[in-house]
């Protein structure tokens, strides 16, 4: 896989140790060396675009938003937009040549709502939750907290108020920050639509036989549910742990699904369709689950 595709599927950013794991440390020199990669931090990158989002608000005098300023903030989304959001003042004219540059929209906003080019930790996380899809709000949700942003979700949700506040609580509730990237936010959030499944991320599963961490895990139902990429193996040892460790599991009677980005990313009914089969429901139906928040 090569670096920009690593990158992307991670999220935005990445560190250059997980470049290096799932490719090489040549291929990653390679892609700072064309600008493929911007170096945001210490050992810490992202896709050009991610920068470029803060030079184009700058200049048509706005601020990110949304998932630009999620990427802004160092959180990882489900997708980087091919556009970056900006929020400007209601009655600003932007330009026309602007307008083709971003997504606008149109706030009026306050001395706490912006930090820097882009607005708070907390309007862009409340924004995010009101406004996105839920895989996508909950991807960010679960960034935020893997980035130590706990209280900032713990504000927003005792502050919201008005249209799209229970989406926010809801969704909110779900937040997890065990959740390792994006592609495994996004799975949750196809689990959270099947009536009866309650998976739990990173759950410890052992035995005589077999210790695991699974990605996503049902203990009640005895599910293991994996997001699975040569990525995320790394190498031919690590895949090779992997598929012992499917079997010993499927072996004490977990039943293991094996869900591909592609799947989770691109066919997500096809996803949930399995998953209802898996334990026998009916995959018309709904039922959005609600948690705790996980520090």
């Amino acid at each position: 896989m090569d670096v920009l595709t690593v990158i992307e599927r991670s999220g935005g950013l990445a560190t250059r140790a997980e470049l290096i794991l799932a490719t090489s440390r040549a291929d990653v020199d390679r892609a700072l060396a064309r600008g493929s990669l911007t170096r945001i931090g210490q050992g810490r990158y992202a896709l050009p675009g991610v920068d470029l989002a803060a030079a184009t608000a700058h200049r048509l005098n706005g601020h990110l938003s949304l998932t630009s300023a999620a990427l802004h903030h160092g959180w990882e989304v489900k997708a980087v937009p091919p556009l970056p959001h900006v929020v400007f003042p209601r009655k600003r004219n932007v330009p026309r040549l602007g307008r083709r540059e971003v997504v606008v929209h149109r706030a009026d906003l306050g001395p706490d709502d912006i930090a820097g080019i882009a607005t708070s930790r907390e309007l862009t996380l409340l924004q995010c939750l009101r406004s996105l899809p839920d895989d996508e709000a909950l991807a960010i949700a679960d960034s935020a907290l893997r980035h130590g942003e706990i209280s900032t979700l713990r504000r927003v949700l005792a502050s919201v108020r008005g249209a799209g506040s229970a989406k926010v609580r809801r969704i909110g509730a779900q937040a997890d920050a065990r959740a390792a990237n994006p592609f495994e936010s996004v799975m949750r959030a196809i689990c959270l639509q099947v009536p009866g499944l309650s998976v739990t991320p990173q759950l410890v599963v052992s035995s005589d036989y077999v210790w695991a961490c699974p990605d996503l895990v049902d203990r009640e139902r005895r599910i293991v549910i994996e997001c699975d990429s040569w990525q995320w193996h790394g190498d031919r040892r690590g895949f090779l742990k992997d598929v012992r460790r499917y079997s010993l599991l499927a072996a004490d009677g977990w039943t293991v699904l094996r869900f591909t980005w592609d799947d989770v990313m691109l066919r997500p009914a096809w996803v949930r369709s399995v998953l209802c089969r898996a334990i026998g429901v009916d995959p018309r139906t709904e039922l959005p689950a609600v948690g705790p928040i996980a520090a």
